[in-house]
């Protein structure tokens, strides 16, 4: 797992804000670091996050 260092950062801006992206938000996504501007903005990724994958469980055929 990737270590949780703006160093490691895929990204300069925030995907959200398009501002840069700041070491008190960063997260893990596919093995890669991502950064935000702020917690907030990390926080609503990682909801829609959940959400995407809640869903796509809920729609996957039974086997």
């Amino acid at each position: 797992m990737a270590d949780l260092e703006i160093s490691n950062c895929i990204n300069d801006t925030c995907p959200w804000s398009g501002k840069p992206v700041q070491a008190d938000s960063l997260t893990v996504h596919d093995g890669n670091v991502v950064g935000f501007c702020n917690p907030g903005c990390r926080d609503k990724f990682e909801t829609a996050l959940r959400f995407f994958e809640k869903a796509r469980a809920s729609s996957s055929p039974s086997n």
